[in-house]
């Protein structure tokens, strides 16, 4: 009697209602990962893009030139992470040909020549993009022979990185507020999902059952659901991220695989973590209710 009593009880734990919240509440701060995944290699791109321009002196020879493009390839604070387009020449008649079709004007002829500067255009590690280290490479840089002006764009690097500093703020302040209502979502489902087994648990107390043998086989299960609810909510934010790829083909240029899969694994971890937790602490405080409170 006893033992079917128990099935009976055991059976009534909202097992669906428990994964399906669950799901839901990875699935909010899984998105917000991916955005933060995203808004990451945005900052990659938006810095590798920041070129500083470095202008040639007219009439230098083929080998003076390549001979400046293996110092500016030797310095130290050539970015490393745009390899293949960290230095890229630029010659001045590219350059005037540019113009030309962005504005219409030749102004080739009524000069009556081309007063552009052959130039490279070389991409500065971003440990280096402050005001003040900028500056310090514009001189080493002016004076290597050959090398007739250089421009370091600090101006807009102070920019970015103040917008940066602001964006970033704003969405860890974001992903602490989320990530605490996330955690608090799951903890209120596992407590009413308990709430249904409280006379179960006061019966095996009664019988004498420990504390921990009490609690074990209900943590196993939040942790069980807490994974099957995390490969859920994975599996629909991949559905929702190759959708947006389809859609937006430039938001493959912000994906970094790596990344996701710590987020998967992150999403596996808060998901089973919290649902053990809040499990533990539930069947605590049944265990410490008087038959009164109970009811």
């Amino acid at each position: 009697m006893q033992k079917g009593y128990t099935r009976k009880k055991l059976g009534s734990y909202p097992s669906i209602g428990v994964i399906i919240s669950i799901t839901l509440a990875l699935i909010v701060i899984g998105l917000f990962g991916v955005a933060l995944i995203y808004s990451n290699q945005l900052e990659k791109l938006v810095r590798d893009n920041i070129r500083m321009e470095v202008y040639l002196n007219t009439n230098l020879t083929e080998t003076q030139r390549t001979q400046i493009e293996k110092k500016l390839e030797a310095l130290p604070y050539i970015s490393k992470q745009t390899l293949g387009s960290a230095l890229q020449f630029i010659s001045k008649e590219d350059a005037a040909k540019k113009f030309i079709e962005e504005t219409g004007e030749d102004f080739t002829k009524l000069l009556g020549e081309n007063p552009l500067h052959d130039a490279y255009l070389i991409s500065i590690d971003p440990a280096y993009h402050e005001a003040a280290a900028m500056q310090d490479i514009k001189k080493e840089i002016e004076a290597m022979s050959g090398v007739f002006q250089v421009v370091p764009k600090e101006g807009l690097i102070e920019t970015v990185n103040k917008n940066i500093t602001s964006i970033t703020l704003i969405l860890f302040g974001l992903a602490a507020l989320l990530l605490i209502t996330v955690v608090l979502l799951i903890n209120n489902t596992i407590r009413l999902a308990l709430f249904s087994q409280r006379f179960l648990i006061r019966s095996m107390q009664l019988v004498g059952a420990k504390r921990w043998f009490i609690q074990r086989p209900f943590i196993v299960r939040s942790l069980l659901y807490g994974l099957i609810a995390a490969l859920f909510a994975s599996a629909c934010i991949a559905g929702l991220v190759n959708y947006a790829h389809g859609e937006i083909e430039d938001l493959v240029l912000l994906m970094n695989k790596d990344h996701v899969m710590l987020l998967a694994v992150a999403l596996m971890a808060l998901g089973m973590l919290v649902a053990a937790t809040s499990t533990f602490f539930s069947i605590g405080r049944y265990l410490k209710m008087s038959l009164d409170e109970l009811y």
